[in-house]
């Protein structure tokens, strides 16, 4: 059967969203707004899987909100909501815990990371938090999923669950009349440039909100002076900047930079070169500065407002929940029928 096209995506509400943040996913989410239906969520479930200061996570979640509100999404268009409104994510997640297999789970390498070497002391929720992926984006039968690759493989994982969950139940969704298939198989969104941002302490580290230095980053509530004196501080290399993108290969601080000039300029990293390429990078960290501020300076000064009006925040998220939960109501209602539970 033919899927309706819509994009869900979520972000952690962990606080400190940075530049990486901005340039890897929420840039993509205002673009994709203008072709796509939407459904962006803060996925506050998602972030207890690892303890939280509960007065933390309920600031961090209206500061995602305020992010992605201070970069263009509109509310009134799109569906804004944080996870824990909708119970049905919660739902179908436990229906998938019994349609994924253990062997699927084992080869996360996003939970051997996360959980380090006392694997025996992390979470079951740390553990079994891609199958609740997984429910994210089916419970609104999404179709896209802008992903960076840090996510591609819960992306794979919440296909296999799906095409296993439509050959499990294969005669019940036909009985149903849902076709051969009632979830779809979700697509990865190609990202743009710089969708990797690294840290500017270390090219070869990705920007981390847990760096011990906070020059390692810049944050969206980042002022001016903040941004200004960050990107000059930026670790470099002693050469010029090359007039070639091949040589950004073997040069990683140069590379992160460029690659950030050209996402905040929406443009190439080839097209940068043909601009700086040969400069020293004073001169190139001046522009930088110039286009940065120009960028995020509003974006933070307008979060700063937002997160002063927390009812209006919430105001946002309650609306978006309703919205969200309209749809995945509706999936959940089929899920049942399909699985064989009685309702009333």
């Amino acid at each position: 059967m033919a899927f309706k096209e819509r994009v869900f995506s979520g972000v952690q509400p962990t606080g400190n969203l940075h530049l990486g943040n901005y340039l890897g996913a929420i840039t993509k989410f205002v673009a994709l707004q203008e072709s796509h239906e939407c459904i962006y969520c803060v996925v506050d479930m998602h972030a207890i899987t690892v303890w939280q200061d509960p007065a933390e996570l309920t600031r961090n979640t209206r500061e995602v909100t305020a992010a992605f509100l201070a970069s263009g999404i509109d509310p009134k268009k799109q569906i804004i909501f944080n996870q824990s409104q909708v119970a049905e994510h919660a739902e179908l997640a436990w229906v998938f815990n019994c349609v994924a297999r253990l062997g699927w789970l084992n080869r996360m390498t996003q939970f051997k990371e996360k959980a380090g070497k006392d694997r025996e002391n992390a979470s079951v929720g740390l553990y079994a938090y891609p199958n609740l992926m997984a429910a994210d984006i089916l419970v609104y039968r999404a179709t896209h999923v802008p992903v960076g690759e840090d996510q591609k493989q819960h992306l794979e994982l919440a296909r296999d669950i799906a095409q296993k969950f439509n050959n499990d139940f294969s005669e019940s969704i036909k009985a149903h009349g849902f076709g051969d298939a009632f979830f779809p198989q979700p697509e990865p969104l190609i990202q743009g440039p710089a969708t990797r941002v690294m840290s500017l302490r270390d090219g070869t580290k990705k920007m981390s909100k847990s760096d011990a230095s906070d020059n390692s980053r810049i944050n969206l509530t980042d002022d001016a002076d903040a941004i200004a004196q960050k990107i000059r501080k930026a670790k470099t290399d002693p050469h010029p900047l090359p007039n070639d993108v091949k040589e950004l290969d073997q040069r990683p601080e140069a590379d992160n930079l460029v690659g950030i000039y050209a996402a905040l300029k929406e443009t190439t990293k080839a097209e940068v070169l043909l601009e700086f390429g040969g400069a020293q990078f004073s001169t190139f960290k001046n522009a930088l500065v110039d286009l940065a501020v120009a960028k995020l300076g509003p974006i933070g000064a307008e979060m700063k407002k937002l997160v002063g009006d927390p009812a209006y925040i919430d105001s946002i998220l309650a609306d978006g929940s309703v919205r969200a939960k309209a749809i995945a109501s509706e999936t959940m209602s089929a899920v049942k029928d399909i699985v064989g539970f009685v309702r009333r």
